[in-house]
This record gives C-alpha cells, structure tokens and sequence, in this order.
C-alpha cells in the first residue's frame, strides 16, 4: 500500500505519506502555545500520522491573522513551541510548523467572533501590509504598500522564525504561500497592482516571494526538508493561475524547497471554487510533473482508499487532511487497517484495539 510506505526527504524519513495539514487554532495569547496546542496537535500524532503540522505561526505580531494566532517572532516562544514538538516526535511523527505573515488579511476577528477587521478595541492594529493598497473586501483596512526595506525586514522575520523552529525541535518548516496572506499577495495580480520591479510580470511578482524563500532556506538547518504551501490558483478570471504556480514552484525548488503543498484561492472573495472530493488535487500532480518536484495533496480528502490512489497513481507524494482530522484525529490508524495494512497504535490503547477496520 502506497500510502503507508515511508518518504524521505533530505535526512527525515517519514514512516508513512499521511499528514495533518496546519489548521488555525485561534487559541494563543501572546503567540504563545499552551496546552490546546500540545493536546490537539499530540492526539493527531498519536493517531498514526506521519507528519503533524502546526498551524500558521507568525513571523511577527503585525503578521498575525488574528491576536489569538501562535507566533515565532521572540525567542520566548521557543520553549512552549519545544514541548509540542517533542511530543509528536515521542509519538513517532514528524514535527511540522508553518511560518506565515497575514498581510492585508493581518488584524482580524476569530470565526467564532464574527470574522472580518478587528479594530484596536478587539485587539487589533494598524497598519496592515501588502504590495499595494488594495483591501482584501469592503470594510478591511487598506493596507500599506511594502518599500524594499520592509520587505528585507519581513524576509530576515521568516529567516528568524525558520532559526526558532529548528531550536524548538520541528524537523520540516513550511513558508506559506497562499491563501490571500503576504506572499501570495505578491504573486496574484489581483492584489498586486504595483509599477514597480515587484509587480506587472510573474518574474516581478514572484521576487519578494523568492526572497522569502532565500531567508529561510539560508537559515533553516541543510538537513531538514523545507515546504511551500501554495494557491495553484484564484479561480477568479485575472487572477494567479496554474501555469504561473508551476513557474514559482520551479523557482522555489532551484533555491532549496523539497516540497510544495498544493492548495488553491484564499485572495479574493468573490472566488467560485467548485469544490469537490480532491478537487486541488490535480493540481499537485501538475506541479509534481511540470516542476519536478515533490508534492502534498490537500482539499476534501476523506476516503483511504482516495488518499491510498493519490499517492499510488503519483498525483502526490503526500496526501495532507484538515477537517477530517479534527473529525478523526485516529484517522492514519483506521485507514491502515482499512487499506491491510494493520498499525496497533500507541501501546496503551492496544487493548481496546479500536482501530481494527471491522470495530
């Protein structure tokens, strides 16, 4: 069975193609990970999956999406991050961790406290950065153009969030790339308006994202496997498309990135995505083919034997889950058994033996 093989990138194996993708938690203080973070990250480890991802951590406080987000951006966050990291890694997963800045969708409310802007009442802040001062959506703040400096300033940020993930134990970093947050803001069109060496053509476009990816890579140990999260697409006419996606994970993999994580949209609001079981899904195995480069899938993957055909068929060389973890955190277990491919599990619950495929 593909999915349950191991994968080797750089010096880290991972025991099998399985992953939790990073998913925010909004339940820091101070950028601080605390016991939801160890518990909810630890569960998933302990059910089976080859690599855990922490949610997107942010490079500094301005680069949060909301002020309830994990940061990386002090050295004080080091040690509460270290004691997730050692967790999954005791539970045999690789640690992951997303380094991301929010941009024009920095400063906002939680999901559950209605989303949109946050004003400074509600903890926000101000200013929020883009390439151009061009709002996510009605009522979000116009955020202020990055000069060349501030983008070296954001680009040492990434480096030394990337220096503190290694410190705090995380075998894989990821840069995020997607999702309307700072770097994608760049690389879309329809956020990216400037006139500049940053703007117009996709070589402009991609090189304060390529910069970003220099930092890290620069600081990020030689061993350990870099990642780029990407949005392959907007789905918006105009917009960032897969051929300009296939072109930056080119770029990307020739400064030092191992594998792209193929997501999609997230930049503009009046996107029509048509979502559907794997429907990002050929997207990795477009990047995988036309880059030569590795790839996750991600976007409504359920079913293991849809996951084990992902991986099989070399669509993808991992497949990555986020809300069917959260609804089964032992979901590796169960599709190991399910596939034929029996995994006990964590030793004290070898009793119950609940990950059986027949109960």
């Amino acid at each position: 069975m593909a999915l349950f093989t191991p994968f080797t990138l750089r010096s880290v194996t991972f025991p099998n193609r399985v992953g939790v993708s990073p998913m925010c938690q909004y339940s820091a203080e101070g950028g601080f990970a605390n016991d939801w973070h160890l518990v909810h990250l630890g569960a998933r480890a302990a059910g089976g999956a080859g690599l855990v991802v922490a949610e997107a951590t942010a490079v500094s406080p301005e680069g949060r999406i909301t002020p309830h987000d994990l940061g990386i951006w002090s050295d004080e966050h080091v040690a509460t991050l270290a004691r997730v990291a050692a967790f999954l890694r005791a539970q045999g997963s690789v640690a992951g961790i997303q380094l991301a800045h929010a941009g024009r969708k920095a400063s906002t409310k939680r999901p559950w406290d209605g989303g949109g802007g946050a004003s400074a009442g509600e903890g926000g802040w101000t200013p929020v950065f883009g390439p151009s001062p061009v709002p996510f959506d009605d009522g979000w703040q116009v955020p202020a153009p990055l000069d060349e400096g501030e983008m070296d300033r954001i680009a040492e940020a990434f480096a030394g969030g990337a220096s503190r993930a290694a410190a705090a134990g995380f075998l894989v970093a990821e840069i995020h790339a997607a999702h309307g947050y700072l770097l994608h803001s760049f690389l879309s069109p329809l956020s990216n308006g400037r006139t500049d060496s940053f703007g117009g053509s996709l070589r402009n476009r991609m090189r304060f994202p390529l910069r970003v990816v220099a930092a890290v890579r620069a600081a990020w140990p030689d061993a350990l496997p870099l990642f780029l999260r990407l949005s392959a697409t907007d789905w918006v006419e105009g917009g960032f498309v897969p051929e300009e996606a296939v072109a930056f994970a080119r770029e990307a993999k020739s400064l030092g990135v191992d594998l792209v994580d193929c997501s999609s949209g997230g930049g503009h609001p009046g996107a029509k995505v048509p979502v559907a079981p794997g429907y990002q899904v050929p997207f990795a195995r477009r990047i995988r083919e036309e880059a030569d480069v590795p790839t996750a899938a991600v976007g409504l993957i359920t079913d293991p034997a849809q996951a084990e055909e992902i991986v099989r068929s070399g669509s993808a060389d991992v497949v990555l889950l986020g809300r069917e973890m959260l609804r089964n955190p032992h979901w590796a277990l169960r599709a190991s058994a399910e596939l034929g491919t029996p995994n006990p599990g964590p030793r004290p619950y070898e009793r119950a033996r609940p990950f059986s495929a027949v109960g």
